[in-house]
């Protein structure tokens, strides 16, 4: 089975495909760097939906998801994001857990696992 790398770097790919399942680096806000834990949410999905795309899946296709928050009391914050953007009878199984993140800067980071 072949593997595709896509967004390579010295450290990491950003989407990894083998077969037809989507292995997506944790993902952490481009634009919205230093900004609320909504706002990063909603930089960071956008960021997965083009990668996913770019793979040859979508958000339809999602098997997992693992978030990381800076503090778990944004935990609330975070979802009023993600319930906005996930498909309604097609949501991953997923885990959210509270870790000290690369930079100060990142409230938020999230990984997904999906089909293509």
């Amino acid at each position: 089975m072949s593997i595709t790398r896509i967004g390579v770097g010295p450290r990491m790919s950003q989407a990894v495909v083998h077969g037809e399942t989507v292995y997506l680096a944790g993902q952490v806000a481009q634009k919205a760097v230093g900004g609320t834990v909504a706002e990063q949410t909603k930089d960071i999905l956008q960021n997965i939906d083009a990668l996913l795309a770019e793979a040859g899946s979508d958000k339809s296709k999602l098997l997992m998801v693992n978030i990381w928050l800076t503090d778990m009391s944004t935990f609330a914050e975070m979802n009023s994001i993600w319930d906005g953007w996930v498909l309604d009878g097609q949501t991953p199984g997923r885990a959210t857990v509270e870790a000290k993140l690369a930079t100060p800067a990142h409230k938020v980071e999230i990984a997904v696992i999906a089909a293509r």
